[in-house]
């Protein structure tokens, strides 16, 4: 008997089967040609004016990843007092993800500032100049001051710093791997006002033998035990003595707020944000490795060989997650925007970082990567604060355009096309941004 039962059509393929739907699209000669490209087209809902760029098997971004303008497509949003309707990864613990769009503000505010929680929210505090940290361990003097006591007696200082969660990215990596599954919004860069950690570190005394340096907050675990920390980890000696690594109590200008640490927060940025502990009370100088929850086996940390994607591993030949690396975003214009008929230029704009590097050029293409434009790249407030950038991309005409943006730090690394190194916890990955724009 024979089978005349329609196929579907690209659209439902890429959405039920994409693997069908690339193999049929693509062929054996990895070019788009008659049938296959209009039929691309029509699942887009537009010409594709550089279609002949397109890489071999390039699933394009608007089927690889649904707009969130579209209602039925759109994620979980955080409704809280205070914050932008940001996209909630998960409420036990609290995550929620800041749209890229979002991220246009030279200064992150509070309102637009991502949540990453790992434990419990403590009960607020009255008096924040009252809250106390205590520093010991490997010092010849531990301390026990209040956050007022460190305001008087150390020089208090203002930056605008990175800090960006350890997974940012994640979604990017296939197969997927564990955790919040992250876009490119797990970054902030906000104005923080404190004291320097290291002032704090040296009027302690710390011994010779001092390898490390841990901070702890005051959120329960997740069980509610308060004996019992729902993430703890430490930095190396020579990060917590870098200017930058700050006990801040304020955020532009302003009381941090509770939900993101206040009174008192551990800022140790361009490193993964997990260190950069809120409600922090307790500073612990160790002569050792530091071994609590989320240090060794595959927490934070990158295997220092490739391993198989999706291969199981117990990290025992990984190394600790430390600088984080280069990366873009671009806040002007979303995924899945549509824009009039006869537009023929975008005004580009966003942001790129490199961790404890600088930045020293962004690039934009709209035509799958067959030719990069220089962006403007304005120079950081200070180290450690992301760089913005800006310029203009022509069009030759109406159709679907992938807007495409990478950095290149300091040191001549850039953004990779898609995400590399392969782990389980999918941290690092920082392909090139794909934004997906339909004319006319």
């Amino acid at each position: 008997m024979t089978n005349t039962a329609p196929e579907r059509s690209y659209l439902e393929l890429y959405r039920d089967d994409p693997e069908r739907a690339d193999a049929l699209a693509w062929g054996r000669r990895g070019t788009l040609r008659g049938t296959a490209l209009a039929s691309m087209g029509a699942a887009l809902g537009a010409t594709i004016p550089f279609h002949a760029n397109m890489p071999a098997g390039l699933l394009p971004a608007a089927l690889a990843q649904a707009p969130a303008a579209q209602p039925a497509d759109a994620p979980a949003t955080l409704r809280m007092d205070g914050k932008a309707p940001l996209i909630l990864l998960g409420d036990r613990p609290l995550v929620a993800e800041t749209p890229e769009t979002m991220l246009d503000e030279a200064v992150t505010s509070a309102a637009r500032m991502f949540i990453r929680n790992n434990g419990q929210v403590p009960a607020p505090f009255g008096d924040g100049l009252a809250w106390r940290l205590t520093v010991d361990g490997e010092v010849n003097t531990p301390l026990n001051l209040t956050v007022g006591e460190l305001s008087q007696r150390f020089e208090v200082i203002t930056r605008q710093l990175q800090m960006e969660c350890g997974g940012n990215g994640r979604s990017q990596f296939v197969p997927a791997t564990r955790g919040n599954q992250w876009g490119q919004g797990a970054i902030s860069c906000a104005s923080w006002t404190g004291v320097r950690l290291r002032d704090v570190l040296n009027a302690a005394g710390m011994k010779p033998g001092a390898v490390c340096v841990a901070g702890f907050g005051a959120d329960p675990h997740l069980s509610g035990a308060t004996d019992r920390a729902s993430i703890n980890r430490a930095m190396p000696v020579a990060k917590a003595m870098d200017e930058d690594t700050l006990l801040a109590w304020q955020m532009n200008g302003a009381a941090i707020p509770h939900i993101h640490g206040a009174p008192l927060r551990l800022i140790t940025p361009g490193w993964p944000g997990s260190l950069s502990p809120k409600w922090l009370n307790r500073i612990w100088v160790r002569d050792r490795p530091h071994d609590g929850p989320g240090m060794g086996g595959t927490s934070y940390r990158l295997p220092v060989r490739p391993i198989v994607p999706g291969a199981e591993n117990n990290g025992a030949d990984f190394a600790d997650m430390l600088s984080m690396p280069v990366r873009s975003i671009l806040s002007s214009l979303g995924h899945g925007a549509r824009l009039a008929a006869g537009t023929r230029g975008l005004d580009l704009a966003g942001a790129a970082w490199a961790g404890d590097l600088a930045v020293q050029a962004v690039h934009a293409s709209v035509d799958f990567g067959a030719s990069w434009q220089p962006m403007n790249l304005a120079t950081a407030p200070n180290r450690h604060a992301w760089q913005r950038w800006t310029g203009r991309m022509a069009l030759p005409s109406d159709g679907y355009y992938e807007v495409w943006t990478r950095a290149t730090d300091t040191q001549g690394r850039m953004q990779p096309h898609v995400a590399a190194n392969w782990n389980p916890q999918g941290y690092g990955a920082n392909a090139i941004t794909r934004a997906a724009v339909l004319v006319g």
